[in-house]
């Protein structure tokens, strides 16, 4: 079970907690996670692009001008994709990208990357994490005080709407519930700054 410092907003260690061994101390599955994210990633596609096709572009539908007998080569249509402002020969057309993973593989791919995180030391358990207002100043000067750099995940409850307000105009924050947690933002950040009173709603939903 993964031992981890408890600090308050200092970084100052104020005791230590043990992590949930279902959720934080998995063996971490590399080819279970790389599936993860690519599904992630094709989901969010928007997939809108869209051409159109000889049948879609303006033009008229005769002949333009008889078979035989005129020295040009042979055309049916004003609308033929060799033609300018002729139609698109297999454009992309709108559609999902989406595709699909079962539960529980997503699930232990969560676990497989949360307890990497843990063994690289990028996981801090904080005493709590408020702040007086919904101010972004308020949100960075508390991360400063951690010591955090680079892109930082944060994982607090609904009661927390300040620090989700606020963390919403930082761009190297990332403010999440632990429902929400997902396999990419997880191992883009840093540090995954976690309020000890959250364990708890982490691994019931995750493990």
């Amino acid at each position: 079970m993964p031992i981890v410092d408890v600090v308050d907003t200092k970084k100052k260690k104020i005791g230590t907690v043990d992590l949930p061994n279902e959720v934080f101390g998995c063996k971490p599955h590399g080819s279970l996670v790389h599936e993860a994210v690519v599904m992630q990633r094709a989901c969010g596609r928007q997939g809108t692009a869209s051409t159109l096709r000889r049948g879609e572009v303006s033009g008229s539908g005769k002949k333009p001008w008889k078979q035989k007998h005129t020295g040009r080569a042979r055309a049916g249509s004003l609308r033929s994709p060799v033609w300018r402002h002729g139609g698109t020969v297999f454009g992309p057309k709108p559609r999902s990208y989406a595709v699909g993973m079962p539960k529980k593989k997503y699930r232990a791919a969560i676990q497989s990357a949360l307890s990497a995180k843990v063994s690289e030391g990028g996981v801090i358990v904080v005493a709590e994490l408020v702040i007086a207002e919904a101010k972004t100043k308020l949100l960075a000067a508390a991360l400063a005080q951690l010591e955090i750099g680079g892109h930082a995940l944060l994982v607090v409850g609904d009661q927390n709407s300040h620090v989700v307000q606020a963390g919403k105009n930082l761009s190297n924050v990332t403010v999440l519930r632990p429902e929400d947690l997902n396999v990419y933002d997880v191992l883009r950040c840093r540090s995954l700054v976690i309020p000890q009173g959250e364990l708890d709603r982490v691994k019931e939903v995750w493990s």
